[in-house]
């Protein structure tokens, strides 16, 4: 494994300490200046691990930091990546999701007496609309919906909207 020297100049070592001083910023983007002032080679030599302890943080975080200053430059090694695009979260939506409360109100496979989740997101892949969903997402998207079981049995606490207590002036 590679280990990335970091020598840093008055102006960056002072804008670090700045940071640092103020504490007015992103832990993460703390931490990494942190980690660049104790890993200077201008100061006192320090071992990785010995910034770890000191720091609380690991080994392959300080190897990253300084391998992002001496490839990227100092702004790059301060500031955290940007997190990688995630696919969009919301899988059923739509038409997904009424046809999902549709196979849901209707009476349940034979031999079952009650829609499980997993044979609901079974049946949303044989119907062909959507190429593959796991069952804690059909029950993130029925429970949004008013459809979960106990809402509309009777015993059902549902929230009434309480009336005021203050009332109107009586005469």
């Amino acid at each position: 494994m590679t280990k990335y020297k970091v020598t840093l100049t008055a102006e960056e070592r002072a804008g670090l300490e700045q940071l640092v001083t103020v504490g007015k910023a992103a832990a993460r983007k703390l931490t990494h200046a942190r980690i660049l002032l104790l890993a200077d080679t201008a100061g006192e030599e320090r071992t990785d691990q010995e910034i770890a302890d000191a720091l609380g943080t690991s080994l392959p975080t300080i190897s990253r930091v300084r391998h992002r200053f001496v490839t990227a430059g100092i702004a790059a090694a301060v500031s955290p990546r940007p997190q990688p695009p995630r696919p969009d979260k919301v899988k059923i939506k739509g038409d997904v999701e009424q046809e999902l409360i549709r196979v849901a109100c209707s009476d349940p496979p034979q031999g079952r007496c009650r829609w499980t989740l997993c044979l609901l997101a079974d049946e949303l892949v044989a119907l062909g609309r959507v190429a593959a969903v796991s069952r804690e997402t059909v029950r993130q998207a029925l429970k949004k919906t008013r459809s979960g079981p106990g809402s509309s049995r009777p015993g059902a606490s549902r929230r009434r909207p309480t009336p005021s207590s203050s009332g109107g002036w009586r005469t």
